[in-house]
């Protein structure tokens, strides 16, 4: 039964061939086109609507085969579809081109029909249901092939982020901030570091509980990510705790990020589980000058503490003086128009 709107692609100058293939292929696709050239074949190759499978003959008229197939491969992103070469002769080129995935499958009329000393000049007289077999075959292991790599990348993305709040985890960050650091060093830039740590969130874990507080750091992560740009960098080194990277950027001007932080971020009350929540965050920051991310870290890290210790809504600067707080306003409430508790 044709599987709906799925086109197959059948290029090849032999008749006898097309008159053997074509029934075949409509078992197993709503529709089947047929060129005789390969011109005509990269036209629909990369058209508006690729086909669902490219049966190519090795004797098809108009251009080289490998010009076809890097034409086809290169404008394939995102509209990859299988390609089954179909030869009567074996060559160590298409041998070549399978290992390397440029095709998907060999068709070798020699070895259907095992017969090397007679040598058929044609695959026409091949049984039906052998081409059935073959093409079935072709986009089977082609869909496994896809969704093995939609696996890797899955697993990969897994590996790089916090499962929590989709943004960059430690071990991702540290490796980041390392390759960001030669860069900026060879450009000679500037890089600031800005530690982000949500106040008193112990409390918020007793009062609200794990799930709503897990939901509370995502919309957080949201929020600051919405703020930065593409090539700045954030992850979650702690529980309750964001670093920022900011490759090109001085202290200045990273300073006006964190007050953008501190107004569109945490003055803004967070909405979870039926609750109004406004909550607050202390800020260290330092600039890289292109030394290495440990020792960086670290400033950065001494800096949220002076800023911490000065109490909610802190901004330290590492080697400068504490920048004036803020009061705090971190608030619950159950609902709009009920009374406000503060903390």
């Amino acid at each position: 039964m044709p599987v709906h709107n799925v086109t197959f692609l059948l290029a090849s100058p032999q008749p006898a061939l097309l008159a053997a293939m074509e029934p075949v292929l409509l078992r197993a696709a709503t529709t089947v086109k047929v060129v005789l050239s390969a011109q005509a074949a990269l036209a629909e190759m990369t058209g508006a609507n690729p086909p669902g499978l490219l049966l190519l003959d090795a004797d098809l008229p108009g251009l080289p085969i490998d010009e076809l197939l890097a034409c086809a491969r290169a404008a394939e992103i995102g509209r990859r579809f299988p390609i089954v070469l179909i030869s009567d002769t074996l060559e160590q080129v298409w041998i070549d081109r399978l290992a390397a995935g440029v095709i998907d499958d060999l068709i070798i009329g020699d070895l259907i029909t095992g017969d090397m000393a007679h040598r058929p000049p044609t695959l026409h007289s091949v049984d039906a249901s052998y081409w059935q077999l073959r093409v079935e075959l072709a986009l089977r292991s082609f869909h496994c092939a896809r969704e093995m790599d939609a696996l890797r990348e899955v697993a990969a993305v897994s590996a790089r982020t916090d499962r929590l709040t989709g943004v960059l985890n430690r071990e991702a960050l540290l490796t980041a901030l390392f390759r960001e650091t030669d860069r900026v060093q060879r450009l000679n830039e500037s890089m600031c570091l800005v530690l982000v740590d949500v106040d008193d969130f112990g409390h918020w874990n007793l009062r609200l509980g794990n799930d709503l507080c897990d939901e509370l750091l995502r919309q957080v992560a949201t929020r600051i990510s919405r703020l930065l740009r593409s090539y700045d960098l954030i992850g979650r080194p702690g529980m309750d705790e964001f670093l920022v990277a900011l490759p090109g950027c001085h202290v200045a001007n990273a300073l006006m990020l964190v007050e953008r932080v501190r107004a569109d971020v945490f003055s803004v009350p967070f909405h979870v589980g039926g609750e109004s929540i406004r909550l607050s965050a202390c800020f260290g920051m330092t600039s890289s000058l292109g030394r290495s991310p440990v020792v960086v870290l670290r400033e950065a890290e001494e800096a949220l503490r002076t800023a911490k210790a000065a109490g909610p809504e802190s901004i330290q600067i590492f080697g400068e003086s504490l920048r004036p707080a803020h009061a705090p306003v971190t608030l619950l409430s159950p609902g709009p128009g009920d009374e406000s508790m503060a903390w």
